[in-house]
This record gives C-alpha cells, structure tokens and sequence, in this order.
C-alpha cells in the first residue's frame, strides 16, 4: 500500500513543478469551498473520533486538539484561502550574477518534491499540510494518528475531490488510512520516493521519526515553552500575559509550560499570579524557593523542568537573574518559544540574543508561534532544528534551490 502511495505521489509531484500560480490559486480556493461545503461530512468523521478518544480516557487537553466544530472548520477553510493569497515562491530569483567567461548563474527556488509528514490528534494538520504542499508546487503524503484517523480520511477526500476539474492532480495529496505503526515506519524507509519527513507531535513520535526514517527530517520540536517575569515587569500586563500563555490552549506546543520569576518580586508576585493560575484550573509545581512563599503546592522534580505537559499544569521557579533565567530556558526548553517580561530594554535585547529558540518574545505571549499569526498563511509544522528551516514553515520553507546556468557554448579550460 504505502509504495503505491509512493508512487502515485511522486509522478504527481513532476506535474506540481510545472504548475503556474494561477491554477494553485483557484484550486486552493476550490478546497477551502469544499472544506466549507463538507462540513458536515468531517464533523460526523470527527465526532466518531472524538467519541473513541473519550472512551479511551483522553485528556480534556488533548481533547480539545482533536476535536472540530463548524467554526475551526471555517478557519481551515479561511487559512486555505490565506495560503492562496501568499506570493508564489516558485520559480523566484534568488541572487544571478555574470562569470568573466560570460555564464551567467542564477540561483532561483523550486519544489522540493514529495513531503511527508507524521502527525498525531490534529485533523487541521490535514488541510493545512495539503494547501501549503499544493501552494509550494509539492505532493504530500499524510499519516495522522489513530486517534484522528476518520477525521482525516474525510478531510482528505474532501480535498481530493476538490482537485477534480482543476489542473492539480489529485494524487498530489494523498492520505494514509492506516493507524498501524508498522505503516508509518515503512513510510520512513521511502527514500526513493519521499524528499523530506515533517513530523509533528509529542516527543516520543518526533524521536522515533529521527531516530529511524531513512529520509531527510525536519525536526519539529516539542514545545516546553517559558516565561520570565523580570523584577522591573509591568505586572498588570503580565499578568493576562502569563495566563494567557498557559491556559488559552494548554494542549498545543507553544502554551507555556513554565514561569520564571525573579526573586525581587517573587514574594509579593507568586501569590497573586499562583492564585490567578488556580482560578484557571491550572496544577502548580514549585522549586523550593517558590514553596516557602506558597506553601501549599507541589514540589517541582528534575524531571519537571523538562516536561511538556500540554495540560493545565505550569512549573514555576524563583531566579536570581537574568542569567540563571537564560541559563535554565537554555538548559531545559525546546528551542520553541520562550518570553521575557519586562520595560529594561536592555535585558530585552539580552533575552532575545541569548535565548535559543527559534522564537523569542518581548513582552507577549508565547501562543504567537504560529504561522498564521505571524502572517504566513497556514503552517505545515514548527521546526526547533537550524537546518533547513526554524520556526513556523510556510511556503517559502518548502522550497528548495536549483542553479540555472546560461551559456554560449563555454568550455572549461
């Protein structure tokens, strides 16, 4: 099965490459319609997820990342149309410049190919992948999780049959319908066919795609996010900010997952922004210096600090400085979003230049890291790596270069 779909992608990424922008346009906007118009079809998919997912225990958490309703629908089928609208990097012109023996070499962007990506819980992905690999003149190959699995079998058709009529074959998006984890692996073992592996979930799926695919990866991280709340922060701002952060979608990679506070105003801080995070329903874990200020919480172990909950639990540490906070973000985070709070424009720039991560904030909040929020249509993933991509992947991202070369019958010497 997975070499058909193999295939049957890779002779339909040859036909991607030579589409112009015109016809990915309107057969963006044709699935965004189908999107609109299926509704019904994904949501019925999706509550025989969802209703499984219950059964099984999930996490209200994890929950919520699964499950769809008429509006997040309509906002697959908005970021599909904001993907349409985006510059078409096909075919731009990086750098040309004229060789002494009269070559002239340019340097222009092309498809990458055939894209893989191995996804869990979030039928959203689905459309998302499809419109940002179909913007970039690629085929995709999607496997989601079990949990998603009807959900994104319907999203995919609905895709699908959208493509029928226009010049973008269908088979450039193909689904995998199959939970079986012995599927995904062979997946990862199709080098021949697939050009890079995007995989997209928690730290046990991103390791074992590392660890075992025979294809180029594009590590997207998990999302053990901070925050630092400096001595000279304008509370009152950081208050909803650290909330925010935490609790709007605790289930997702670029929640915050733990507060740093500088010990100058921890003991008059701590327990309002504790009692804040309380009424929100979140489980707070302490360092010793955080208990002796609130007593009544629990002790926070090594293994805390680099924990990515994605539930409503928050780590929270007293530091001494700027340092230690840097020195801890850097130590245990993920390289995916971290934040500091204050009005020192100075330890502003400190932060920034020496947190690694691939985003770094100055008073806002961590849920940002998304690359509709930053402008760039929809997403296919987040990468915490530095090669070839970091941060939120558009469709820039999912390009690669190719040098043309003119000549006039040149011959080396």
């Amino acid at each position: 099965m997975i070499t058909e779909i193999c295939k049957k992608a890779k002779a339909a990424s040859f036909e991607m490459a030579k589409l112009d922008a015109e016809t990915k346009n309107i057969a963006l906007c044709r699935m965004a319609n189908a999107l609109e118009a299926n509704a019904e079809k994904i949501l019925e998919a999706n509550k025989t997820d969802v209703d499984a997912a219950k059964a099984k225990g999930l996490k209200a958490a994890l929950l919520d990342r699964l499950a769809l309703d008429q509006k997040k629908i309509k906002g697959m089928a908005s970021d599909m149309r904001e993907v349409s609208s985006l510059a078409d990097p096909i075919g731009t012109i990086l750098s040309s410049w004229t060789r002494p023996n009269g070559l002239i070499i340019s340097q222009i962007r092309v498809p990458m190919g055939v894209v893989g990506v191995i996804y869990e819980s979030r039928p959203n992905v689905t459309s998302d992948a499809a419109g940002i690999c179909i913007k970039s003149g690629n085929a995709v190959i999607l496997r989601g999780g079990s949990d998603a699995l009807n959900s994104n079998v319907a999203i995919g058709e609905v895709l699908r049959e959208a493509l029928s009529g226009t010049n973008v074959p269908a088979d450039a998006i193909q689904v995998v319908n199959s939970p079986e984890r012995s599927v995904a692996e062979e997946l990862m073992g199709m080098r021949e066919y697939i050009d890079v592996l995007i995989p997209r979930g928690g730290a046990d799926l991103i390791k074992t795609v590392v660890e075992k695919s025979r294809i180029p990866v594009i590590e997207t991280g998990t999302g053990n996010c901070h925050v630092y709340v400096e001595e000279d922060a304008d509370l009152e701002k950081a208050t909803p900010i650290v909330i925010n952060a935490k609790c709007q979608r605790p289930g997702v990679c670029n929640a915050a997952e733990k507060l740093l506070v500088h010990s100058k105003i921890a003991e008059s801080y701590l327990p309002v922004i504790i009692a804040e995070l309380r009424k929100n329903g979140v489980e707070v874990r302490g360092d010793e210096k955080t208990r002796k200020i609130v007593t009544d919480i629990k002790l926070a172990t090594e293994d805390d600090w680099y924990t990515e909950y994605l539930d409503l639990i928050i780590g929270v540490k007293v530091v001494e400085s700027l340092d230690e906070a840097i020195m801890h973000i850097n130590k245990y985070g993920t390289k995916h979003s971290e934040s500091i709070l204050t009005t020192d424009f100075g330890k502003a720039t400190r932060f920034l230049q020496e947190v690694d991560s691939s985003a770094v904030y100055w008073n806002a909040s961590t849920r940002f890291t998304d690359g509709n929020q930053f402008g760039l249509g929809a997403e296919i993933g987040i990468s915490t790596q530095k090669l070839h991509a970091r941060g939120p992947m558009s469709v820039q991202h999912l390009t690669t270069t190719k040098y043309v070369i003119l000549g006039n019958g040149q011959i080396r010497k």
